[in-house]
């Protein structure tokens, strides 16, 4: 209720007329953007216990498990010598793409009340929800990657590019796939399932928990065409001097993100009220 009642809020002030509007038209819809930010935060994290705490623990928890896992196992990771850092490199680009695939792909449903507002359009609502959770996301990754430098002796060199272009890879390609997974699960509600069956083993294929060219020839030729792997790994080699990454493409992963939301944005545009009707 208090996310709705700030929505709420901000929106009567959008509405007034021209003379009496605070916010000039062509700032309108960043105000529109900001208020379902707002609505978002209060209504998924201001309602629970804990809050923004348990978005960091997830990931901590995760890293941790594979940690505790793989060190019993191994004496130690395929680069470098710490467990927590090797799988945090990997795990958290990964969370960014589960994270925004996941919340692009409801964003229209989570948001369909309020779009009867004539200042709400579609694409405010699709952007709010990609703004906040590379927000959120991009908090958490920092939160957690300086913990673990300060707590644990890593002898990292920083590259920011690498991180940069690795992140952005695993958001962009979370931000395309959740825009086409919103058309297909509006025309086809099955395809909610038959996603979650396809995925199930993306975890393993993503370069997570092992490096690119510790496997055979013939499974580097298949994992190659999955971005997420390129994202990974060049996130890894921005922690990793040693590592180089040789293997991946900008120009694939970022091509193939665009395509994924041009396609994305044009059906959606297209059939918007159609999927909202369902």
């Amino acid at each position: 209720m208090r996310g709705e009642a700030c929505f709420f809020k901000v929106m009567s002030q959008i509405e007034l007329p021209p003379r009496a509007s605070l916010t000039p038209p062509r700032f309108r819809p960043f105000r529109t953007i900001a208020a379902l930010m707002l609505r978002e935060m209060s209504t998924t994290y201001g309602q629970s216990a804990g809050g923004y705490i348990w978005a960091i623990l997830k990931p901590v928890g995760m890293i941790v498990i594979l940690s505790l896992v793989f060190s019993l196992m191994v004496r130690k990771p395929s680069i470098g010598t710490n467990f927590m850092l090797f799988y945090a490199t990997g795990y958290l680009p990964y969370s960014f793409f589960s994270e925004i695939s996941a919340k692009s792909a409801n964003a229209l449903r989570y948001s369909r009340p309020l779009l009867a507002y004539a200042s709400v359009t579609w694409i405010d609502a699709v952007l709010a929800r990609l703004i906040l959770n590379v927000i959120t996301a991009a908090t958490v990754f920092s939160i957690v990657i300086t913990a673990i430098m300060l707590v644990v002796e890593t002898r990292t060199v920083l590259n920011l590019i690498h991180v940069i272009n690795g992140v952005g890879i695993c958001i962009l390609i979370g931000f395309g796939v959740g825009l086409c997974n919103a058309i297909l699960e509006g025309f086809w509600p099955v395809w909610t399932q038959i996603w979650s069956i396809i995925t199930r083993p993306l975890f393993l294929a993503s370069g997570i928990i092992f490096l690119y060219e510790d496997t055979p020839q013939a499974v580097q030729n298949i994992l190659w065409w999955n971005p997420l792997v390129h994202g990974t790994a060049l996130t890894r080699a921005g922690f990793y001097p040693t590592y180089q990454a040789s293997f991946t493409s900008l120009i694939y992963c970022y091509g193939l993100a665009l395509i994924l939301i041009a396609l994305g944005l044009v059906f959606m545009r297209a059939n918007y009220r159609t999927l909202l009707e369902r």
